[in-house]
């Protein structure tokens, strides 16, 4: 029989690797934004007369349009944004964790709901774990 070798579609790659990579995408989203903040500050404040903000408004401070404008609304809520995905991502990490340490089989099956919870927000490794422990406690899917 032939072998179906047809790749996933897109969109479900897409949301896999979202998954995957969650803790440094988000990450990555607050970063952006502090710094966009900082540009933004770097602006309309009195550090606009110090060397790194005196050559990044050149460019953010255009005649035909002033970016830092736009910076300092969106700056603030992308950090705000990031820092709440980086906050979600490392709680439910660390419940993940503390839930996946036990020992007792009653303990975990009183435990399952909060777990299958938590795994929305953590990766397809940690599915994976689950997937294990509840094979380590031979417990039918």
């Amino acid at each position: 029989m032939p072998t179906d070798s047809r790749k996933a579609p897109l969109g479900r790659r897409f949301r896999y690797g979202v998954r995957t990579y969650r803790a440094a995408i988000s990450i990555f989203v607050m970063a952006i934004g502090v710094f966009l903040t900082v540009l933004a500050l770097g602006y309309f404040t009195p550090l606009s007369q110090y060397w790194p903000f005196t050559v990044l408004n050149t460019y953010t401070a255009l005649p035909t349009a002033n970016w830092n404008l736009v910076f300092i609304v969106v700056g603030p809520i992308v950090a705000i944004v990031g820092a709440y995905f980086v906050g979600s991502y490392y709680n439910a990490r660390r419940k993940f964790e503390h839930l996946m340490v036990t020992k007792s089989k009653a303990e975990f099956l009183r435990n399952i709901p909060e777990i299958e919870d938590l795994l929305w927000d953590l990766t397809p490794a940690d599915e994976t774990r689950y997937q294990s422990k509840r094979a380590e406690f031979r417990m039918r899917h």
